[in-house]
């Protein structure tokens, strides 16, 4: 997730549309006025806050779009070839590089023409052509998307099936690939047998990819091809017998916000006991995972939202402290990231001993 974990990750919004799904929010426009304790604890005040991160971004990676913003492709090449197997790394950053290619690939035509097998530039190749559809498509609802904008994201769509393969090829072992493909499966509407054929392919290479679950999650939502109950069943597989530190807690959490976008649960819900267990089991989880995991962030976003609908004020807390000064995750930047997040961290210091 520069805009879009960072537009996911820089312009389109997934880490697609749900980055840029913005109405409805259910925080007034007013910006919440930090109060005293919250200065004292070291909270910012929503003019300092970055929406285009849910975390410091690896120096790196900056490195790596420094470079390839000038037309130098190389500290790219040297990024992904050094992040090797960590595939959620890799993930994330040929989804950055890609982002910025699906503006201008001048840099990334340059690679490709120096190392025409390189499966690193085929990747971001691939996220790349996945990025500039979804661009194209806007984040509108169908009924406000033209007849152009569907035309121009199926064609580029379809074209992304053919780079993806090629990916695929050149680097077998990358679950990348297919986790891409997910967004092509949903944006294209493949039937439910492929995609469980995809998901086979990713889960055979990286059996607990967080940005894998979230995007198949995604497709299995209402809004996109599934159901409530499918999201919250295919959640609930990922998180159960995975073991702790793995942040696969994070998707019952996930699945019950998404299927209360549009219809809130009443607040009893959120303290009821199933709900408790989910928020407990995914605090255990953030507890055991190692720090440097990159999705960390997300999960304790999620947990700090939870833990304030929970009324668990002190532990709220603590979760805003390790993630402060940065908003890109949900559910913040569903809406207008920078009030609601402000306005929950304000009620747990508030409220909190």
């Amino acid at each position: 997730m520069v805009r879009l974990l960072p537009v996911i990750f820089a312009t389109i919004a997934v880490y697609y549309w749900f980055k840029t799904r913005r109405a409805g929010s259910p925080v007034a426009s007013a910006t919440v006025k930090p109060s005293a304790r919250s200065t004292e604890l070291g909270f910012l005040p929503v003019e300092q806050l970055d929406d285009d991160h849910c975390a410091p971004p690896a120096p790196e990676l900056l490195r790596a779009l420094a470079g390839v913003r000038s037309g130098d492709w190389r500290p790219a090449a040297e990024l992904l070839a050094a992040v090797g197997t960590d595939w959620e790394r890799r993930s994330m950053y040929a989804f950055d590089l890609g982002t910025v290619a699906a503006k201008d690939d001048g840099w990334l035509l340059t690679w490709e023409k120096a190392r025409p097998a390189d499966p690193d530039a085929a990747i971001v190749r691939a996220r790349s052509t996945v990025s500039l559809a979804w661009e194209l498509r806007g984040a509108a609802r169908a009924a406000r998307t033209s007849r152009e904008q569907f035309d121009g994201f199926h064609r580029t769509l379809t074209r992304s099936r053919g780079e993806l393969a090629r990916a695929a090829e050149l680097n077998p072992e990358d679950p990348t690939p297919y986790l891409t493909e997910i967004w092509t499966a949903l944006g294209l509407g493949y039937p439910d047998e492929e995609m469980h054929r995809l998901w086979a392919e990713v889960t055979a290479r990286a059996p607990h990819h967080y940005e894998a679950h979230f995007s198949a999650l995604q497709y299995w939502c209402a809004k996109w091809r599934g159901s409530d109950e499918q999201a919250r069943d295919f959640a609930a597989r990922a998180a159960e017998g995975a073991a702790p530190g793995t942040l696969m807690t994070a998707f019952p959490l996930i699945a019950f916000f998404e299927a209360h976008l549009d219809e809130p649960a009443k607040p009893s819900t959120y303290r009821g006991p199933e709900l408790t267990a989910l928020v407990d089991a995914a605090l255990a989880d953030a507890a055991a995972a190692d720090e440097s995991h990159p999705r960390l962030p997300e999960l304790r976003h999620l947990l700090a939202y939870f833990l304030v609908k929970q009324r668990r004020y002190e532990a709220a807390v603590e979760q805003f402290r390790l993630v402060d000064g940065y908003v890109d995750a949900l559910p913040w930047r569903y809406y207008n990231s920078k009030e609601l997040y402000v306005a929950h961290r304000e009620e747990a210091v508030r409220k909190s001993r």
